[in-house]
């Protein structure tokens, strides 16, 4: 069978049968795989309401795993405001998740147009 760039899980063998979108999505949340993505993007999609309107205009969550929310600022000067407001950030985070997996916050410059952070 070939095998594609993509493909991670050397254990197993790929398949040759075809399987529906939705068989392969329960496969990816059963794994873990793209439930952590799907937090995240519940939390984005309330950020404005965690974080107020201006702030939410230059921060976004970027990821969160083992209960570290990385927060992408896009200067210096916003990532330093969210690391003094980390505390109320990380409460409203959880209060938006309904869940309390938030356990502390980290901060990421990525000025627009630059491909790599810088940790603060």
């Amino acid at each position: 069978m070939p095998h594609s760039r993509g493909w991670r899980d050397e254990g197993r063998p790929r398949g040759g049968d075809p399987a529906s979108v939705g068989e392969v999505l329960q496969k990816l949340m059963n794994e873990r795989v793209l439930a952590k993505g799907i937090v995240v993007g519940r939390l984005a999609g309330e950020w404005a309401e965690v974080v107020g309107e201006r702030l939410a205009q230059e921060t976004a969550p970027a990821r969160l795993e083992a209960g570290t929310l990385t927060v992408s600022a896009s200067s210096g000067a916003w990532g330093a405001q969210v690391q003094f407001l980390s505390e109320e950030l990380r409460k409203g985070a959880n209060r938006a998740l309904g869940e309390d997996i938030v356990k502390r916050v980290r901060v990421v410059v990525q000025p627009e147009g630059e491909s790599r952070p810088k940790s603060l």
